[in-house]
């Protein structure tokens, strides 16, 4: 389990495509992982197949995770938000995270809000019943509050999206990789899994 709250961006050291697979090594900065550890990397939660003495972990993405994320874009230089689970003597600041994706947004627009910043993303309408404003969502792994939600409109491709605007503090925009993020880029999404419980409570009950 994991907070939203990253900790480290990772340099991508090399992407290796496999057969409907790829290797990941990302240069941590952290040096005291262990073989098997869950590590949340751009929001979606790998596991350390094996570390180096200077924090350089690797990780491997099957079929399934290039297929439901956003981690197929990664390349090598580039950089990725990480986050190690949590332990009961760490504060939630944050909300309750799995590192399970959901789907994938794209970066619609960043407009100038003060010293923060505007952020607009376009969302598969699929999980629009598990939004509402002022609650959590997990975008890339950083977790944020929604300021705004609208309703699913037709995207012209014969499917339906909605926006979502989040307000970004000048230290995230820092220190997470939503700075560098360009019109287009997808996104990966994770929505509150307690909104996820209460519609299986109320379908099944």
């Amino acid at each position: 389990m994991f907070s939203g709250i990253v900790e480290h961006q990772g340099g991508i050291a090399s992407v290796e495509t496999g057969n409907a697979s790829c290797i990941l090594e990302v240069d941590t900065g952290m040096t005291d992982v262990m073989p098997g550890e869950s590590i949340a990397v751009n929001g979606v939660c790998l596991t350390a197949t094996e570390i180096s003495d200077s924090g350089r972990v690797r990780f491997f993405i099957s079929a399934e995770s290039l297929d439901r994320t956003a981690l197929g874009r990664l390349r090598s230089g580039g950089t990725v938000n990480l986050e190690r689970a949590v332990t009961l003597a760490t504060r939630l600041s944050g909300h309750i995270v799995q590192g399970h994706v959901d789907g994938v947004a794209k970066l619609v627009s960043v407009d100038l809000a003060g010293d923060a910043r505007r952020v607009v993303f376009s969302v598969p309408a699929v999980l629009r019943q598990y939004m509402v404003e002022k609650g959590s969502v997990t975008l890339d792994g950083i977790s944020l509050t929604l300021n705004e939600v609208g309703s699913p409109v037709p995207d012209g491709f014969g499917t339906e999206s909605f926006r979502i605007a989040v307000m970004i503090i000048p230290h995230t925009w820092d220190h997470t990789s939503i700075g560098v993020l360009l019109p287009g880029d997808p996104v990966n999404v994770e929505v509150d899994v307690i909104a996820k419980y209460v519609e299986s409570v109320c379908q099944y009950r």
